[in-house]
C-alpha cells in the first residue's frame, strides 16, 4: 500500500527589510563581526548551504569576474556570481582579518577561519545567525538555510527565471525549486487581501 503524499512545508524565509537588518547587525569594528558580515553576505548573496559555506576555500573564489565555485550535494560543482556588496565584504575580510589570523598550513585555504585560526563550523555559523537575530530582536526561527529560502524567494519574486534559481541553488530536479513559486503565489495572495 502506498502511503499518501504528504504536501511540502513552505520554506520560511526572511523580509528584504529583515535581511537588510540582519546584515547590518555586525559590529564591523571588531574583526569577528567583520568575518559574519562576509559569510551572511556571501550566505544570501548565492544561496548557499551552511555545509558549502563551511567548505569553501579561497581558491574557490574569483573576485575578479565576481564568481564562487561551489561543491554541493553529492559532490556537484556549479559556478554561482556573487553580488558587488558581498565581493565587498569579503574583500575586507580577506584583506582585514584572514591574514591577520593564525595561520595553520593544514588550513591554508580555508575562507571562513574563527578566532583561533582553524575552519569555522556550522554550529558556529548557526550560533552566529541566532545571536544577530536575537540583538536586532527579530521574532522569527531561523537559521542558515533561512538565507537560502530568502535568496530563492526574493528572486522569484523579482522575476527570474525558475531554472536559473535552480542552477544557482543547485538543484538537480526542477520540482524542488517549484516550491518557491507556490511561496510566491502565498505571496501574491497576501498582498491582495491586504492591498485589495
Amino acid at each position: 500500500i502506498q502511503s499518501p503524499k504528504l504536501g511540502r512545508a513552505l520554506p520560511k524565509f526572511l523580509t528584504e527589510s529583515e535581511v537588510e537588518k540582519l546584515l547590518a547587525a555586525p559590529d564591523l569594528s571588531d574583526p569577528v563581526g567583520l568575518r559574519d558580515r562576509a559569510m551572511l553576505e556571501l550566505l544570501y548573496a548565492c544561496g548557499l548551504r551552511v555545509s558549502e559555506l563551511t567548505g569553501l576555500t579561497v581558491g574557490s573564489l574569483n573576485l575578479r569576474q565576481g564568481v564562487v565555485r561551489v561543491t554541493g550535494k553529492g559532490n556537484k560543482e556549479r559556478l554561482i556570481p556573487i553580488g558587488s556588496e558581498a565581493l565587498k565584504h569579503i574583500e575586507i575580510y580577506l584583506e582585514h582579518v584572514r591574514n591577520k589570523l593564525p595561520q595553520y598550513p593544514k588550513f591554508s585555504d580555508v575562507l571562513f577561519l574563527n578566532r583561533n585560526g582553524k575552519p569555522i563550523s556550522r554550529v558556529m555559523v548557526f550560533l552566529v545567525i541566532k545571536s544577530l537575530a536575537e540583538k536586532i530582536s527579530l521574532n522569527k526561527s531561523i537559521s542558515p538555510h533561512t538565507f537560502r529560502h530568502s535568496f530563492a524567494t526574493h528572486l522569484i519574486e523579482g522575476g527570474a527565471d525558475l531554472r536559473a534559481v535552480q542552477q544557482m541553488l543547485g538543484h538537480s530536479s526542477i520540482t524542488t525549486t517549484e516550491i518557491y513559486t507556490h511561496l510566491d503565489q502565498q505571496y501574491l495572495k497576501e498582498s491582495l487581501s491586504l492591498h485589495h
